[in-house]
C-alpha cells in the first residue's frame, strides 16, 4: 500500500456571509470569465467558451448554483455562474427542472452544456463538495478552491475527486484552480482531477494539486482507454504520492508544470498511452515518469524538463521509471500554438500564476506573469469599477495614518509602523517571503479598500489574503501590489497576509480607505 500524505491543512478561507439557500441575484451582462484565454487540446474539437455570450447569475450557495441551471430555457442555453463564498453540503440542495440534472452531495453538471463557474469576489471555496460533469460538454471552471472532498467517513462527495469527469464528456477548461485534500486513501480521500468513460478535449491550466495521495487519472481501468486529449500546462502539483496525472491510453501533453513532493511516482503512462513532456521543473521527487503497477507500457516523448534532486529506483517487474536519463520512446504531435517558458523559470512563474486567487495571471512565454488581456477582463462583478493602480490610488482619507500596526516576525532594519508612515522610502519585510503585517485602530473603523504599495527593489508578492484578523474572514485574495476593494466592514484591525512570494517582498505603505 503506497504511504498516505501526512500533511494536514488549517482552514484555507473563512466563509464568507451568505445569501438564503434560494438566493440568485441576476445581471444581463455577458460572462466576465476570460473565456477567450483557453488554451491546449480544450481549444479543439470546437473550442471551449463555456457560458460566454449567455446571461450572468451570481450565487453565493450550492442550491443557487443548481437553481441558475434549472432557470435557464434549455440544458445548452449558455449560462456564467459567478460564485463567491463557501459553498458546502449545508447550502447545497437538489433542484429539479427541464434544464437540470442536479443532486444534494456534489455539484453537479450533467447533461448540460455552455457552462461556466467562476470564483469573484473575495473568493469562491467548494468545502468537502465536489464537482461532478458527466454527459456534459463546453464547460469552464475558473478561480475556485475545491478542498478535503472524501468518498469514505462524513461528509461524503463525489466519490473523493476534486473534480470528476466521466461519460461522454467534451471540451473542459479548468484554469487557475486550487484542488486540495488532507490525505491519501486511507484517510478517505481519491483523486483531484479525474476524467474516465470517454473524456476527451480537456485543459488544466495555472492550478494548484497539493496534499492528496492522487493527483488524477486519465481512464478508470486499463480497458478504459476511450479518454485523452489532455494538456496540463503551468500548474504546480505538490506533496502528491502518484498520479500526477496517471495515464491509461490516449495522449497527454504536460508543458511547463512544477512537480514538487512526488512521493512514490509521477506521470504514469500506461496502457498504450503517449505523454509528451516539455520543459517541466521535478524537484524533490521520486520516479516521476514511467510505466508503474502494470506490465502493460505507455510511452513518452520527453525535452527540455530539469530533473533537481529526482531519485529513481530500479527498473523490477511492473515498476518502470524512465529515469535516471530519460529519453523518448515515441513521438507526439501536438495539433494547437503553445509556447514554452524556460524549464528554469517555470517554478517562479508558476509560483506568480497558479491556483485560485491570482488575478487569471498568466505567463507570457518569456518566464514573465502578465494580467490577462484587457479585452478579457476575468472574474469581477457586473459593472464593477476597476480598481485603480497603485500609482492612482484611491480617493479619500487614509485611515492607516495615525493607527497602529503589527504583524509577524519581521527582516533586520525593518519596522511594522513604516506600513503607516505615509512614506515610501521605508518599508517592513517579513523575515522570509511569506508573513503578516496589521494596521489596527484603538475603536472600530470602516472599510472598503486597501492600497498595497512596494518599495524599490522589492521581491514580487505572488499571493496574498486581506483577513478582518477580528472574525478571520477573508475580505479578498490576489497577487502583486495595488488598489484592492471589498465590501464594507467594520473592524479594529486588517491583516495582510502574504501566503507567496518570489524574492522577499518590501511593503512600503499599507493604505486603508472607507471608500
Amino acid at each position: 500500500m503506497r504511504r498516505a500524505v501526512a500533511v494536514r491543512l488549517s482552514a484555507l478561507l473563512a466563509a464568507g456571509a451568505l445569501t438564503a439557500a434560494t438566493g440568485v441575484a441576476l445581471s444581463t451582462t455577458t460572462a466576465s470569465a476570460a473565456t477567450g484565454g483557453v488554451t491546449g487540446y480544450a481549444t479543439q474539437n470546437g473550442g471551449t467558451t463555456g457560458g460566454a455570450g449567455g446571461q450572468t447569475v451570481r450565487a453565493t450557495t450550492g442550491t443557487a448554483i443548481h437553481q441558475a441551471l434549472c432557470g435557464r430555457a434549455s440544458s445548452s442555453t449558455p449560462i456564467t455562474i459567478q460564485v463567491e463564498g463557501t459553498i458546502n453540503h449545508g447550502n447545497t440542495t437538489k433542484v429539479s427542472g427541464s434544464s437540470c440534472n442536479t443532486a444534494a452531495d456534489k455539484i453537479e453538471l450533467k447533461q448540460i452544456s455552455n457552462v461556466t463557474i467562476v470564483g469573484v469576489g473575495s473568493g469562491a471555496v467548494f468545502d468537502q463538495l465536489g464537482i461532478h460533469i458527466r454527459e456534459a460538454g463546453n464547460i469552464v471552471i475558473q478561480n475556485v478552491t475545491v478542498r478535503n472532498v472524501k468518498k469514505s467517513g462524513s461528509p461524503t462527495s463525489n466519490g473523493g475527486d476534486a473534480i470528476g469527469m466521466e461519460s461522454d464528456v467534451r471540451n473542459v477548461w479548468v484554469d487557475h484552480v486550487t484542488l486540495e485534500a488532507s490525505g491519501g486513501e486511507s484517510e478517505g480521500y481519491d483523486g483531484l482531477f479525474d476524467m474516465k468513460d470517454n473524456t476527451q478535449y480537456v485543459t488544466l491550466s495555472y492550478s494548484v494539486l497539493r496534499n492528496s495521495g492522487r493527483g488524477g487519472l486519465i481512464g478508470s481501468s486499463e480497458s478504459d482507454r476511450s479518454n485523452g486529449y489532455v494538456t496540463f500546462h503551468h500548474n504546480l502539483y505538490e506533496n502528491i504520492d502518484s498520479r500526477a496525472p496517471l495515464l491509461r491510453g490516449g495522449i497527454a501533453h504536460m508543458y511547463n508544470n512544477h512537480y514538487k513532493r512526488l512521493n512514490d511516482s509521477g506521470i504514469n503512462s500506461r496502457a498504450g498511452a503517449r505523454a509528451k513532456v516539455d520543459n517541466n521543473y521535478f524537484e524533490d521527487s521520486k520516479d516521476v515518469l514511467g510505466t508503474f503497477y502494470t506490465d502493460e507500457a505507455g510511452y513518452w516523448q520527453v525535452g527540455g524538463n530539469v530533473f533537481d534532486n529526482v531519485t529513481w529506483s530500479s527498473r523490477s517487474g511492473d515498476h518502470n521509471p524512465a529515469g535516471p536519463n530519460p529519453t523518448s520512446n515515441t513521438s507526439v504531435s501536438i495539433p494547437y500554438g503553445f509556447t514554452l517558458d524556460g524549464a528554469n523559470c517555470v517554478p517562479s512563474v508558476v509560483a506568480q500564476t497558479a491556483g485560485a486567487g491570482k488575478g487569471l495571471k498568466v505567463s507570457d512565454g518569456s518566464c514573465t506573469p502578465q494580467s490577462p488581456d484587457p479585452t478579457d477582463p476575468g472574474p469581477t462583478d457586473p459593472g464593477e469599477p476597476t480598481d485603480p493602480g497603485p500609482t492612482d490610488p484611491p480617493a479619500g482619507t487614509n485611515l492607516s495614518l495615525g493607527a497602529g500596526a503589527d504583524g509577524s516576525s519581521k527582516a533586520s532594519g525593518t519596522s511594522y509602523g513604516n506600513v503607516i508612515d505615509g512614506s515610501t522610502s521605508t518599508y517592513w519585510s517579513p523575515s522570509g517571503s511569506t508573513g503578516a503585517v496589521s494596521v489596527k485602530w484603538g475603536s472600530a473603523t470602516t472599510a472598503s479598500k486597501v492600497n498595497i504599495r512596494l518599495a524599490s527593489g522589492s521581491g514580487t508578492i505572488g499571493a496574498y489574503r486581506l483577513l478582518n484578523h477580528d472574525t478571520g474572514a477573508v475580505l479578498a485574495s490576489g497577487s502583486g501590489a495595488g488598489t484592492v476593494g471589498f465590501s464594507p466592514v467594520s473592524l479594529r484591525k486588517i491583516t495582510l497576509e502574504i501566503t507567496n512570494a518570489s524574492g522577499t517582498p518590501r511593503i512600503a505603505e499599507f493604505e486603508t480607505y472607507a471608500s
